[in-house]
């Protein structure tokens, strides 16, 4: 037996009164009458052969399948905005853009190059890098708004399809002035009486939790502070706290040599995870994932 196919207005019509709670509500945002969302609704569970919500009085609750419906349904609705813009602008000849959003702990330098196969392969598209934070950066790409989104980390999200795209090696960058700033290299066990700087919490991100986690494997809880200055370059936090940073720059000196990155033992690499719609095809996309 075939699978039912939702009918994409009464999705949305369905997404509004799970979203609002009821549908009084819903109707109003919709410029519905309340009997017209209703029937739109049954009509729905009809097609879906499924209860999407428990009828008490005025008050409705999701079934299982309706919070099933709620969580697809909107990575649905997003896939079918994303389809109809890009179908739109190939109809009207307007030439792609093709938006990437990258988190602060992704430098620009990193996410063009990473996405260097694509813009040699598409020279008729353009290509636009935005920074955001993970949170944001999620949204963007849920809505449509940021076609691929480059992160640290490989938690898999729950609206989003995912790959790991590509490894950076992690390096420590010191001030000039410090005790270490001469060594090309060191063991990450000599950090234990350092004070190192992180950008979130452990707990709060993956990039904290993996280079905490170094830090542990390697015998010792490290003392750590927040940086002050977000969405700065990594390799600058040395300069405001007084810290040593895990970077991925380059080894040697940096910021008008008052850093110098240092290469740390053993060697730390740290992934970064591409997201994007599911539900969408893009050739640009699929050449950035595959390159």
């Amino acid at each position: 037996m075939t699978a039912p196919e939702p009918d994409l207005r009464r999705l949305r019509h369905f997404i509004a009164v799970a979203e609002s709670g009821g549908f009084t509500r819903a109707a109003a945002a919709l410029h519905l009458s309340q009997q017209a969302l209703s029937s739109s609704i049954r009509q729905l569970e009809k097609d879906l052969n499924a209860d999407l919500f428990t009828r008490v009085g005025r008050q409705v609750t999701l079934t299982r399948a309706g919070q099933t419906l709620l969580s697809e349904g909107r990575v649905l609705l997003a896939a079918a905005r994303t389809v109809a813009e890009h179908v739109e602008k190939i109809g009207a000849s307007t030439a792609e853009t093709f938006v990437v959003g990258h988190t602060p702990a992704l430098s620009g330098i990193e996410a063009y190059t990473i996405l260097e196969p694509a813009i040699d392969a598409f020279p008729d598209s353009s290509f636009t890098l935005r920074q955001l934070y993970p949170a944001d950066l999620t949204s963007a790409v849920l809505d449509g708004s940021v076609q691929l989104g480059l992160r640290r980390g490989v938690v898999p999200p729950d609206d989003l399809a995912a790959a790991v795209v590509g490894y950076h090696r992690v390096r420590l960058a010191v001030p000039s002035s410090h005790r270490l700033a001469h060594r090309r290299r060191v063991d990450i066990d000599e950090l234990a009486d350092e004070q190192i700087v992180l950008w979130a919490p452990p707990g709060a991100s993956y990039y904290s939790d993996l280079l905490v986690g170094a830090c542990r494997r390697a015998g010792f809880e490290p003392n750590y502070v927040i940086s002050r200055i977000q969405g700065a370059a990594t390799v600058a936090a040395p300069l405001t706290t007084n810290a040593i940073a895990f970077v991925t720059s380059a080894a040697g000196p940096a910021m008008d040599e008052r850093v110098q990155v240092i290469d740390v033992h053993p060697t730390i690499q740290v992934p970064v995870q591409a997201l994007w719609q599911r539900h969408t095809v893009s050739a640009v996309r699929e050449m950035i994932l595959t390159s």
